[in-house]
């Protein structure tokens, strides 16, 4: 095993030979049937009773043009059909959606049909919202002696990643994890969020864990710095009185300097650990298994996903007649062990009549698979173990291979920073396991690394 220092490692190529299980479902392909498709329920899901009131975000990702819109379709359909309160998130102006629908959607969740409701965000009214808040705060603190009133939030126009910003603001007010007092009427069981693109749809499941290290550094700017010092305070008041004025639980007023950041802390935290609970998360690949650049993006955008800080709980593809079953068990094998199911093809020559569609034949695995209880994920490979008998480290990596794959070691031995697919994660080491990087290797999609 070679030896590395702290500068960027590269690491061996991937043994394509690993072994693989194989499958004992099959998939009836063009049959349709009246069987009774598979029923849910929120405590279900949770497999707990004290978490079924809490909503779970739900998305698909995978390469432009894969079924990504339809499987979000299918799966809020699935949900509403179940019983459960379900609203779809649009984040694109793409029409596919309403056509799938036979629905007009617009900026303000409305009910489209039974349990399921529909929504389009669109970044250019969500910013006034909020500024519109910030607006009666100043008029009640006068910080800003009336500047900020003059601002048109009409005016203001939609910059670079302002769209994932704003996402990540509406879900979580949806979820509820922006602790806003919400009515039943405004409770949803399921949200299912189809983004602007898979690439971004990664920031916005990164955003909590990512903003905890500028928070970090923030925090060492307000606390340490005579500029911190002196509009920190001011800064707190303003968001506080927002923030009441929202409606919101949070209240950060006659609380020390040490104590608000600490609850900012707290709140990421929670945030960022909500994409590894199967009760509140669930984030499907999908690919049109014909096409290889389609099959081999969900593979890349399966690593890119653990690199993000989330789980993947299953696989998805689009059912076609041309499928060769041969080619069919390779493409399921690439993907073990996640659960792989397909959905019916949809016609583009006139809106889908839903009742029949998902009684398709095609469509029950997925419906299955979207129906699994929480407690399903625990037999997922888990993205990191830790061997504190071989002092030694595995990353879970599928998609990757050793050009791609770079570490870093910044505070001594307690950390390792994992470098791959546009996203950095930090993993903090068990203190038996602590130490510097003495090898690794790229086995069975897995980089093995040894500490010493």
């Amino acid at each position: 095993m070679a030896t590395f220092s702290s500068s960027p490692l590269l690491f061996a190529n991937p043994d394509s030979g690993f072994s693989l299980l194989e499958r004992t479902c099959k998939i009836k392909m063009l049959r349709r049937t009246t069987a009774t498709p598979p029923s849910i329920t929120a405590a279900s899901l949770n497999d707990n009773d004290d978490q079924s009131s809490s909503s779970k975000l739900v998305t698909f990702i995978g390469k432009g043009g894969s079924g990504k819109t339809t499987s979000a379709i299918f799966a809020a359909q699935h949900y509403a059909m179940s019983g459960l309160r379900t609203c779809l998130v649009i984040q694109t102006q793409d029409p596919s959606a309403e056509y799938l629908l036979n629905y007009k959607i617009g900026t303000s969740p409305t009910e489209c049909s039974d349990n399921l409701w529909a929504v389009r965000l669109e970044t250019s009214k969500m910013l006034l919202e909020p500024l519109d808040r910030l607006k009666q705060a100043d008029s009640r603190l006068k910080m800003t002696q009336g500047v900020l009133e003059g601002v048109v939030g009409e005016e203001l126009g939609v910059l670079p990643a302002m769209d994932s910003i704003f996402a990540v603001y509406a879900l979580a007010g949806l979820v509820g994890s922006l602790n806003v007092n919400q009515t039943n009427r405004d409770k949803f069981d399921i949200i299912v969020y189809d983004g602007v693109s898979t690439d971004e749809t990664l920031r916005v499941i990164g955003a909590a864990s990512k903003a905890r290290l500028y928070l970090k550094y923030l925090r060492n700017l307000a606390e340490k710095t005579d500029l911190g010092r002196l509009a920190g305070p001011s800064l707190v008041s303003l968001v506080d009185e927002a923030l009441s004025l929202s409606g919101s639980k949070y209240n950060l007023n006659r609380k020390t300097s040490a104590e608000i950041w600490d609850s900012l802390e707290t709140m990421l935290m929670q945030g960022s650990s909500a994409f590894y609970e199967p009760s509140r998360f669930g984030c499907y690949l999908v690919m049109d298994p014909n096409i290889p650049t389609s099959v081999n993006a969900a593979l890349r955008y399966w690593g890119c996903t653990l690199q993000a800080g989330a789980q993947v709980s299953g696989a998805i593809g689009i059912s076609s007649p041309r499928f060769n079953e041969e080619s069919l068990e390779g493409v399921k094998k690439n993907f073990l062990p996640l659960p792989f199911a397909f959905i019916p093809h949809l016609s583009i020559g006139y809106p889908p009549e839903w009742n029949s569609v998902m009684l398709n034949t095609v469509g029950h695995d997925a419906r299955t698979l979207f129906s699994l209880p929480a407690s399903h994920s625990n037999s997922m490979a888990p993205p990191v173990k830790f061997d504190a008998a071989e002092k030694s480290v595995t990353l879970f990596m599928p998609g990757f291979d050793k050009s791609e794959i770079k570490l870093y070691q910044y505070r001594g031995g307690s950390e390792l920073l994992v470098e791959a697919g546009d996203q950095r994660r930090v993993i903090c080491l068990p203190t038996k396991i602590q130490g510097k990087v003495g090898g690794a290797k790229f086995f069975d999609r897995s980089l093995v690394i040894t500490m010493r």
